[in-house]
Order: structure tokens, then sequence, then C-alpha cells
């Protein structure tokens, strides 16, 4: 009962990254904002961590738990941003997204043992094909960068497929020692590693944007406490208690939700072809995780 409270909150506070990305992108360049964000998050959490007395992690645990966050949010999210901002479609990039699950069913089968029955591949098949139909008008009207004044567009789609490795690895990475480690304390290493990342990209793209409104600060509040800090917390305990295969197909729903929220919030069109797609990616959900 607990596993399905938590998979519910995890999917509808992960869906509104979509719609904080859009929300922050007048005011302030991406990796800056997911600098703040993941930094404000670790410090978070280091203080829980204090205040619990929490065991940290060390030698190289440390450095697992880097590399973890590393690779779950700075690296993710940050190739992810990037490529959008070269031009590829916020469509296109979702559905890249949702092939998430599949890999992680595929490469946690070897490495942990966990294989999925067929009725569990269907799932994921209708979970996938779901999500298609959501962002079908996006990606109709989807095109690559052109080659003046952005990247080539061989470069910005193998970012963009970085991105979803990045996340599948740094998934897989908290079914193993760190599974161990207290959650508070490895959350603010992980927040920390994923900061790294972002302030890293911030220098190496030159970014600097950062201008102060009501909208940035409400949406960095909700970026620290909500996604990183609630969000991901959720997914990471999910892993660790579960199968990996089963806690990553929840993904298959944050683009229907988005494409939901864009529609309450920013008066984004909801077509029935994308209704159907949420529909469709909910069933393949439930037989994903059955």
């Amino acid at each position: 009962m607990l596993a399905s409270i938590g998979a519910v909150v995890f999917v509808v506070l992960w869906s509104t990254g979509f719609v904080v990305a859009r929300a922050i992108a007048p005011y302030a360049d991406p990796n800056l904002y997911l600098l703040a964000r993941f930094s404000g998050t670790a410090l978070l959490f280091a203080c829980v961590a204090l205040i619990g007395r929490a065991v940290w992690p060390t030698g190289r645990a440390l450095g697992k738990h880097l590399l973890a966050g590393a690779l779950l949010q700075g690296v993710y999210l940050g190739a992810g941003y990037w490529a959008v901002a070269q031009g590829l479609s916020a469509g296109v990039m979702a559905l890249l997204g949702a092939l998430q699950p599949l890999l992680t069913a595929a490469v946690a089968a070897p490495l942990f043992g966990e294989r999925l029955s067929t009725r569990g591949w269907a799932g994921m098949a209708l979970g996938l094909a779901g999500v298609a139909l959501v962002l079908e008008p996006k990606l109709a009207a989807a095109s690559l960068p052109a080659a003046h004044g952005h990247a080539p567009a061989w470069l910005v789609v193998t970012v963009a497929i970085v991105a979803v490795v990045s996340i599948t690895a740094g998934t897989l990475f908290q079914k193993t020692s760190l599974a161990s480690a207290d959650l508070r304390s490895s959350s603010a290493v992980q927040n920390f590693g994923a900061a790294l990342v972002a302030g890293l990209l911030a220098l190496m793209l030159g970014e600097h944007r950062w201008i102060p409104s009501p909208t940035l600060w409400v949406s960095l509040a909700w970026g620290i406490v909500m996604l990183s800090g609630v969000g991901l917390t959720l997914l990471v305990w999910l892993v660790r208690r579960g199968d990996a295969s089963r806690a990553t197909a929840l993904l298959f729903l944050v683009p229907p939700l988005a494409a939901l929220e864009g529609y309450l919030g920013f008066g984004e069109t909801l077509l029935p072809t994308q209704i159907a797609g949420f529909v469709v990616a909910l069933i393949g959900v439930l037989l994903a995780r059955s």
C-alpha cells in the first residue's frame, strides 16, 4: 500500500519537471537553474542527515554516490536540456526518455536477475505506444536543428541518447551496494554530485542569465523540495525496495501527465489521440508492474 502511494506521488511530482523547465526558461539558463536546484536539495538533505545523525558514506562508497547522483540527475538533465536548447523537439526528447524503462529492464536482467514476464514486456510495449500517441502532435511538427547556429544534428541526437543512458545507469546504480546506505545522507551526496555536473556544464556553456522573479523563485523552491527532494528520493526508494524495471515503468506516465499539465497551465492542446495515449500508457504501466 505504501509503495503504491509512493508510486503515484512520484509520477505526479516528476511530471511537473516539464512545467518547471518551461516556466524558468525566460528567467534563467538551464544549467544555472539546475546548479541552484541540486545545491539546495543537497543542503536540505545534509541538514536532515545531520539532525538525524545519519551515517555518511566514506571512501570508495562516497565516490560511488557522487557518480550515481551525477548520472541520475546531472548528466541526464544537463544533456537533455542542452539537446532541446539546440533545437531538438521537446516531444522527441520526451519520447527518447520514455525508452529508459525498456533499457532498464533489458540491463537489469543480466545484472540483477530481474526478469520481466511476457505480460510485463507487453506492458512495457503498451506504455511506449501510449507515450508515442500522447506526443504524436509534437512529433509530427518535430525537426532537427538546422546546421546554422546549432550543433550538428548527429551530435544533438547523440547527446540526447547519452542523457537516457545516463539516467538508466544512475537508476541501476541504486541497486548496488549503495542500496544499504542511509537515504538521507546518500541523497545529500548524490545531489552534490549532480550539482558538480551542472556547475561544470554552466561554465563550459558560458551560462550566466539569472533574472530574479517570483516565478523563478517558486520554480526553484519546487525543484529543490518536490522534484529533487521528494520526487527523486521516492524513485530511489522504489528502486531499492523492488525491481528496477517495475519502478521505472512508472516513467511511461510522465509525458501524458505533462501534456495534461500543459493543457491546464499553459492552454496547450489536448487532443483525443493524446487522451487515448494516456489510457494506453496507464494500462501498460499496470501490466508492467503486475
